[in-house]
């Protein structure tokens, strides 16, 4: 962290977060529930602005107004987070994406975010320093 520009930016999750929703031909707005690694609190605040879902300095207020609740336009941890589920380590990435399939298969029970088509999950590592974004469609069923 010593060689960071600015240590409340995380420029790994920007750019990982930035080429996924290319590669999706998606914006940020277009994305229904997040997985974000929220091992510390400002953790979350600092990806949400890395991801595009708000402006640098204002990833907390959107908690602060409900936006990431369940009902809010953009839920994110549904099942808790880390902080509420652990944090299994290395297995972190692969337990944020079960919890964007559940939702996006409709499996969620009373955390389920209605209508999920796109959801986002997004890993971090070494404080930030690295990070792996995925973006997973919702698959209909006839």
């Amino acid at each position: 962290m010593h060689d960071r520009r600015d240590v409340l930016v995380f420029a790994a999750a920007k750019l990982s977060a930035r080429r996924a929703l290319q590669q999706a031909g998606l914006e940020p707005d277009q994305i229904d529930m997040a997985e974000l690694y929220d091992r510390f609190s400002v953790y979350a605040a600092i990806s949400l602005e890395a991801c595009g879902f708000a402006r640098r300095g204002e990833g907390w207020r959107l908690a602060g107004n409900g936006a990431i609740g369940l009902g809010g336009r953009l839920p994110i941890s549904t099942f808790g987070g880390l902080k509420a589920r652990g944090n299994p380590g290395g297995a972190t990435g692969v337990y944020q994406l079960v919890e964007v399939a559940r939702q996006l298969a409709g499996m969620a029970e009373e955390n389920q975010v209605a209508d999920a088509k796109w959801g986002l999950a997004q890993c971090l590592g070494s404080s930030g320093a690295t990070a792996v974004t995925h973006i997973l469609q919702g698959i209909e069923s006839n």
